[in-house]
């Protein structure tokens, strides 16, 4: 397979913002079919980045009938990943699906399954690890560099930036707030990179302090409280089978100044590292401690030699590569689901006021 025909469910956002741009620097790629439920967006972006003869649908199972599309991109709002994606493995296509896999653990599990039964390749757009300061550190990680690693801090802090466009602010569309949309990445890249994937309990609590707030200050404009039905914060201590812990932080409205987005610190028993100012590592040498600030503004890339640093077209670009060339993917499925696991216990954990177990 030298090509591959690539369908976009959901045109909006995230699509253009991220998906279909990569995709249209990838040789190996054709964009054959957009779908949309408002048509107009299905038209732009085929005029955009598809070929002449591309198709555009309303209805995103007329696009999976088309025998001849090897990759779906599920690109639509958290609710609806589960069903379009199996659906989409049941015809035949390959599945890139944007995070969070899903608005539950138990779709997730769905998906799992039928990406299984179907034999066809299923990953989540965690394009934050194909950042270079993140596929370094995950090389250090690998290599034990960091010895065991038994805590970590997941940070995915916005002061105030609310997305007050399309459906972030819909509990039933998205699941959640800050914490299923940003707070994911963190915990995905905390979870990467101590490759523990076995939590033990989750004590969470998400908060509604700041979010009924008329005309409040935010990057994309004040967000109107009778919308805004989601979390505003959320954080937890999260424990795992082999007693590492690992501290999540989210938030879209939070009084502070300690921002960070997708970022994680780690501590082993060797060294740390933390991705606060650039990336450091830390630790003691020689009866002396010493902290090392990573260069990663020189050199090639881990997957690519050469290819573009920015972390969207990584993915893609490596994304494709698995599928033409039946290699591993980098964001499996099985990590995916754990992470969507731990997020839902969060969320369950805040409501009832308890711990939740893992089985």
């Amino acid at each position: 397979m030298s090509k591959v025909r690539v369908g976009i469910i959901g045109c909006g956002g995230i699509a253009n913002g991220k998906h279909m741009p990569s995709l249209a620097k990838v040789k190996e790629v054709e964009m054959v079919a957009f779908c949309d439920i408002i048509r107009e967006r299905a038209e732009e972006a085929k005029t955009k980045f598809g070929t002449e003869q591309a198709s555009v649908y309303e209805n995103y199972r007329d696009l999976l009938a088309d025998a001849s599309i090897d990759i779906v991109h599920v690109c639509t709002p958290n609710d609806s990943h589960a069903e379009i994606s199996i659906a989409a493995l049941e015809a035949g296509k390959h599945v890139m699906c944007e995070k969070p896999m899903a608005k539950t653990a138990a779709d997730a599990r769905r998906m799992l399954e039928a990406a299984k039964r179907t034999g066809k390749k299923l990953s989540i757009g965690y394009q934050n690890r194909f950042r270079a300061d993140s596929r370094y550190l995950k090389e250090a990680c690998a290599n034990g560099e960091l010895g065991e690693i038994y805590f970590a801090k997941a940070h995915a802090i916005r002061r105030r930036a609310v997305p007050t466009w399309g459906v972030f602010l819909d509990e039933d569309k998205q699941g959640g707030g800050p914490l299923i949309d940003i707070g994911t990445h963190a915990l995905d890249l905390a979870l990467w990179m101590m490759d523990n994937y076995k939590p033990k309990a989750v004590l969470g609590r998400a908060y509604h302090k700041l979010s009924q707030r008329e005309n409040a200050a935010n990057a994309w404009g004040p967000w109107d409280p009778k919308q805004f039905t989601v979390e505003d914060s959320a954080f937890a201590m999260i424990t795992m089978e082999n007693g590492a812990s690992i501290v999540l932080e989210s938030s879209w409205a939070l009084n502070s100044l300690e921002v960070d987005e997708a970022k994680v610190t780690l501590c082993g028993t060797e060294a740390g590292a933390d991705m606060k100012k650039g990336l450091r590592i830390n630790g003691e040498q020689n009866s002396r401690l010493y902290v090392k600030e990573i260069e990663l503004n020189s050199g090639g890339v881990a997957f690519y030699e050469g290819q573009s640093e920015d972390p969207a077209e990584l993915e893609a670009r490596t994304w494709i590569d698995a599928v033409i060339n039946d290699k591993e993917l980098i964001v499996k499925p099985e990590q995916a689901l754990v992470v969507s696991e731990i997020l839902e216990a969060i969320y369950e954990s805040s409501r009832t006021g308890k711990a939740v177990y893992f089985d």
